[in-house]
């Protein structure tokens, strides 16, 4: 059994976090850690794991943790490395964006590996230290990673993505409280979005050339979940497109391709990401569809983890879901 540290447990995606670790078979919850409720039963903040966990928010770091879970915002996994001092031996996963790039993936001496498995799994299989992708990030590159593989993301990808509440955080903002997104939808971020210089940099580096990205992210009036829509130029017919997607992904457990349109009922509350392609003349549309709290955030972590300790990629993970 391996002991667990989470850093910032008291939001969506560390609430879905610790879910997942305390029935996971081979993983011991030791602590968890927040600055805003030490002293608290963690099952006051997250009710529905009454009778589940008896462990309270501490603000207080046990640094001889085998595994570490940073759910911290943006800039501030940085920030914490730097004032606490964990083993070597230390299992650090960050669900930030603090070392998705590679100019910022080293730091401390620790080298941290993209963690999309799907792309880098034997590099995954080798860290100690993983930088978990967004949730963005995630359902569009596994919608593209494909053609970027074999050169033929040659012309302007048009992107849009809707996402649901849970994406903004757990503190509300004007764009999040339910009145406003209650039968609301809006774009936000236009071509600008912070995943697409991780998007950018897997495809590139795929490719070996710069991809040309249009991304409109969009906030939807649901709680969960990531629907893509990508369309982009493809010179050989649907048939030749569905035979890539299934070659590409044929080993993945959690990435399925599906002849049905989609609809994002069919991931939430799991790890898997489904994707649909259809063809309309030269355009081929790429759906892709991933529950952005696990597939785009917690479970992708624990995918990670299984990964990098030789354990079964799906342990732990086997979530069901439903479709109404």
């Amino acid at each position: 059994m391996k002991t667990v540290g989470i850093i910032g447990a008291s939001g969506y995606t560390g609430g879905e976090l610790l879910r997942i670790v305390i029935n996971h078979p081979l993983l011991v919850l030791d602590f968890v850690y927040s600055t805003t409720r030490p002293g608290t039963n963690v099952s006051e903040t997250h009710q529905d794991l009454l009778g589940q966990v008896e462990l309270k928010f501490t603000d207080r770091v046990k640094t001889d943790i085998d595994i570490l879970f940073l759910c911290l915002g943006h800039g501030n996994s940085s920030t914490f490395l730097e004032s606490h001092s964990f083993l070597d031996s230390t299992i650090i996963i960050d669900l930030s964006n603090d070392f998705r790039l590679k100019n910022d993936s080293l730091f401390q001496g620790r080298e941290f590996i993209y963690g999309l498995p799907e792309i880098n799994k034997d590099a995954i299989k080798k860290s100690k230290s993983i930088a978990n992708p967004g949730c963005f990030a995630t359902a569009i590159q596994l919608a593209l990673l494909p053609l970027a593989k074999e050169n033929k993301l040659n012309n302007t990808i048009h992107i849009n993505a809707t996402t649901g509440n849970t994406g903004a955080g757990v503190v509300s903002s004007p764009t999040s409280h339910f009145s406003w997104r209650n039968n609301n939808l809006s774009w936000y971020k236009p071509f600008t979005h912070q995943h697409l210089g991780e998007i950018e940099e897997t495809l590139n580096q795929l490719q070996g050339k710069d991809t040309d990205i249009l991304f409109l992210p969009q906030r939807g009036d649901f709680t969960r979940g990531i629907f893509v829509s990508s369309y982009t130029f493809f010179d050989g017919n649907l048939n030749d497109a569905f035979e890539l997607y299934e070659s590409f992904y044929k080993e993945e457990p959690f990435t399925q391709v599906s002849k049905k349109e989609l609809h994002l009922k069919l991931v939430i509350n799991s790890n898997q990401c489904f994707l649909h392609l259809h063809k309309h003349n030269d355009q081929l549309l790429i759906t892709s569809i991933i529950d952005n709290l696990i597939k785009g955030a917690s479970g992708q972590a624990i995918q990670n983890l299984n990964l990098l300790m030789g354990w079964e990629e799906n342990l732990g993970l086997k979530l069901k879901t439903s479709i109404f």
